[in-house]
């Protein structure tokens, strides 16, 4: 018995050995991918030009909580409710449970295959043909159990490539995931942010319609008493009739703004009627990361997500260049194979085989260079958007940080103004004290300052919402260490 195992070793390595031989002199012959290449790459954040948009400041990345800077907890209960339960995260975590299956499936290709079958049938065997008495014309009964195994030897490394793909798959649509989960936390808070300005004008509003009322009431008079004209009291009716409207149009959009808040949170329209008043704050003092450029393709799911596609397509490229070599397989099976049940466990009914196949594209009219053609097409592709992609992150970082300070100015001149129009609003409240200034001077400074305040509120949330902005277009805490490794590189990946 050890002389035939060693007998079956021999064999096989011989075997194998010999079917190499033949398969790497015979290439040249076959079909091959010479012409075919591509010196693509990827850009690097040093590519483009930012140190005078993007100056190192000293600040710190955004941290997954970055939304509690603005000291309101209800936002991020609201923010937590989201991310629990929302539809569209459900179906990024779906869409990463499906890539995580596919790589499972590619990682059993790399692996032997073990089957076990086992058949009983019950066979009349005609009289008249190649069966010889005393089985001829009878029933028999056969019994097979096969023990089988496969292995591909995947020595042009098709299958280990074909599983890096699948393997970066996985991680593009982790990152997208993340992005999805970011956006929808970018949403929400925007979105309650603006909840939090028209709850704002909706109380100027009201105060609006009291101070029309008042002057409406003082025309009213005037022109009984023939002071003014029916003139000046028609435009007082008209503009508490204008006052009127904002506010009701203000009503609307607080409860429409609710039931965004409710959509984005995968929650029934009435979950946005119990959504309280906000109680934002200013949020931090605003300063750049040092390294911005170079750290933020780490720090952008978008970015790791578009890198990861990079990757993967390296990798296809390589699977597409295995095909043009021959394909191996070794199988061998042992079992046992009777007629009739009562010998089945006998060693004379012991069965057992064992080979290898080859399979080597020879003619097939150019359909493995178009395929590799198609590769490298898709490979740059994805190296075009990933470019794009770091180009549009660095632009929306530059971008935010100069709307954030172009706001700052626009609200220390706001604030001025505010400060200003309150002044003339208290000397008017004095002069119609000691009978120098009427009642329709004071209405008419509280409106002024009513307008003030309105301008301030309106970039307070502007400065909000570029904060918001910013916190995303910084990657909103997500963190992937993977990027910055040599190893993961497109000239580490794809050997070109």
């Amino acid at each position: 018995m050890k002389t035939q195992n060693l007998t079956v070793k021999a064999v096989s390595r011989g075997l194998t050995l010999a079917l190499s031989t033949m398969c790497i002199a015979i290439t040249s012959a076959c079909a091959n991918f010479s012409g075919i290449h591509d010196d693509r790459q990827m850009s690097t954040p040093e590519h483009y030009t930012s140190s005078q948009s993007l100056p190192a400041e000293r600040g710190h990345w955004p941290s997954a909580d970055w939304a509690d800077q603005f000291g309101d907890s209800q936002l991020s209960a609201l923010i937590a409710e989201a991310l629990g339960g929302s539809p569209t995260l459900e179906q990024a975590r779906a869409r990463v449970a499906a890539a995580e299956a596919f790589s499972e499936t590619a990682t059993a290709k790399t692996l032997p295959h073990i089957d076990a079958d086992n058949a009983l049938t019950r066979t009349q065997y005609s009289a008249n043909a190649l069966v010889p008495p005393p089985y001829a014309g009878s029933w028999q009964t056969e019994n097979r159990g096969l023990l089988s195994a496969s292995f591909d030897l995947d020595l042009w490394g098709k299958n280990r490539e074909a599983l890096k793909a699948s393997v970066s798959q996985t991680e593009a649509a982790r990152a997208d995931a993340e992005m999805v989960r970011l956006t929808l936390t970018e949403a929400i808070a925007r979105t309650y942010n603006r909840l939090a300005l028209q709850f704002v004008l909706h109380d100027m509003a009201e105060r609006e319609v009291r101070n029309r009322e008042a002057i409406n009431a003082i025309e009213s008079r005037r022109v009984a008493s023939g002071l003014d004209t029916e003139v000046q009291h028609k435009l007082a009716q008209t503009r508490l009739s204008a006052s009127k409207s904002k506010l009701v149009g203000l009503d609307g959009s607080i409860r429409a703004t609710r039931y965004q808040l409710a959509s984005l949170m995968g929650e029934g329209p009435d979950r946005g009627l119990s959504i309280a008043r906000p109680a934002l704050g200013m949020g931090n003092d605003i300063r750049l990361p040092d390294n911005l450029p170079a750290d933020l393709v780490s720090r952008r799911p978008d970015i790791v997500a578009a890198r990861w596609r990079v990757v993967s397509l390296a990798h296809e490229v390589k699977v597409a260049k295995a095909e043009f070599y021959p394909d191996i397989n070794l199988s061998a099976a042992v079992g046992l194979d009777v007629l009739g049940l009562g010998r089945l466990l006998t060693a004379a009914s012991r069965t057992a085989s064992m080979g290898a196949a080859i399979h080597l594209p020879i003619f097939d009219a150019g359909a493995l260079r178009a395929q590799l053609k198609g590769r490298y097409a898709e490979y740059d592709g994805a190296v075009a958007r990933y470019n794009q992609t770091l180009l549009t992150a660095l632009g929306q970082v530059a971008t935010q940080i100069a709307e954030l300070r172009t706001t700052d100015v626009q609200l220390n001149d706001a604030r001025d103004a505010q400060n200003a129009t309150r002044q003339a609003n208290h000397l008017a409240s004095l002069q119609f004290q000691t009978g120098i200034a009427n009642q329709l001077t004071v209405l008419d400074a509280d409106l002024n300052t009513l307008a003030a305040e309105a301008s301030v509120a309106d970039l307070e949330m502007r400065r909000r919402d570029r904060q918001i902005q910013l916190a995303a277009a910084l990657g909103g805490g997500f963190v992937d260490a993977s990027v910055a490794h040599p190893r993961n590189t497109p000239a580490a990946v794809a050997a070109r």
